[in-house]
């Protein structure tokens, strides 16, 4: 069996236990996966594991409460950052390029601004930042809602829809995995915490006014080379999301997918891997240059 079809790995954590992957050499990328039903690092990332491990050492964690991980009370995105990095003081890894999508970008981003020592860069596949001219939340976040509060396979059919741009990627045998994996009683509990109707509106009131500072507050401390990805169909995260993250993070750039929805690294996957695969490369040549 090889490294990327092997079982997943766990590690006893200060803060609960945590399932991961660990495969490849080379330099270390953390791979951050998204919210939603079903929704893990094998479900996210599987596809580019085996491109991705041919250049860099690949880890993969379940975060809280999802897969095989432990939930964790308190603060859901402090409680992913807090695992990630216990995951990475446990693999004595000292630094690390970090891949996010979805949550797992929101949580990158912090780990970038409260470990500037540590992120060597940072890429995110939507998620941070706010919206400027569309509505939150949007028709992928209501669906979710929807499906939080009646799970059944017609409800989850409908938010996997709005996912993506090309329809053809949501088969039946799509449907059932995410089904089984969503209904798990923890993962559904998990899903319930951050989507319920109660949660979103929650944070649609943390994203007005004066509060919505605090949403984008610590993008600037983001000292590593960003990259931020976002397919320009997102049904999700709507692109307008991505512009104050463009301009707050001192050394980042926006690469936008046509004919893309919310999961650019499955719908745009060659291009998506050759853009990642560049881009940390080239951070690694920068950091190489100014090391004495």
């Amino acid at each position: 069996m090889s490294k990327i079809d092997q079982a997943p790995q766990h590690a006893a954590l200060p803060g609960g236990g945590i399932q991961y992957y660990d495969a490849g050499n080379g330099p270390c990328v953390m791979l951050i996966h998204g919210s939603g039903p079903g929704v893990n690092a094998w479900a996210n990332y599987r596809d580019n594991l085996p491109v991705f491990a041919e250049h860099f050492r690949c880890i993969m964690p379940d975060l809280p409460g999802y897969g095989g991980s432990d939930a964790r009370d308190g603060d859901p995105v402090q409680s992913c950052v807090a695992a990630c990095v216990e995951l990475l003081d446990t693999l004595d890894v000292s630094r690390v390029h970090i891949i996010g999508n979805s949550l797992g970008g929101i949580v990158g981003s912090y780990i970038a601004a409260q470990y500037p020592e540590r992120v060597a860069s940072f890429m995110t596949i939507g998620g941070i930042g706010l919206n400027l001219f569309s509505a939150f939340p949007g028709e992928g976040l209501n669906l979710l809602t929807a499906f939080t509060e009646q799970p059944s396979r017609e409800n989850l059919r409908r938010w996997l829809a709005s996912m993506v741009y090309d329809q053809s990627i949501i088969t039946d045998e799509l449907l059932e995995a995410r089904y089984a994996a969503a209904t798990e009683p923890v993962t559904l509990a998990t899903t319930r915490a951050l989507y319920s109707r109660s949660a979103i509106a929650a944070i649609a009131d943390h994203r007005r006014g004066e509060n919505a500072v605090q949403v984008v507050a610590h993008l600037p401390s983001i000292q590593a080379p960003t990259l931020i990805t976002w397919g320009r169909d997102d049904r999700v995260s709507p692109l307008d999301i991505s512009l104050l993250p463009m301009r707050m993070i001192p050394n980042a750039e926006l690469h936008v997918f046509p004919n893309c929805g919310h999961w650019a690294m499955i719908e745009c996957k060659a291009r998506f891997e050759s853009l990642a695969i560049d881009f940390i490369n080239d951070a690694e040549r920068r950091c190489a240059q100014v090391q004495p």
